[in-house]
């Protein structure tokens, strides 16, 4: 392993993190408001999502029985 090679690594691990967070400053955060907001409306697509799959799988099932 060539001589300097740690520090190297050590240099770009240290400057990535510092870009990371200079990255993350610029980000708009929701606020907690917004973040519930957005949680319950997930929630509230997936729900729906599972009893309409439900339903379908429920109605292919029933005619899988009608056709064997």
């Amino acid at each position: 392993m060539p001589k300097g090679s740690e520090s190297s690594r050590k240099f770009s691990l240290i400057r990535y993190l510092k870009e990371t967070r200079a990255e993350l400053r610029k980000v708009t955060w929701p606020t907690r408001e917004e973040a519930l907001r957005l949680t319950v409306l997930v929630i509230v697509t997936i729900l729906v999502m599972a009893i309409l799959l439900g339903l379908l799988d429920y109605i292919y099932a029933k005619l899988m029985d009608l056709i064997i």
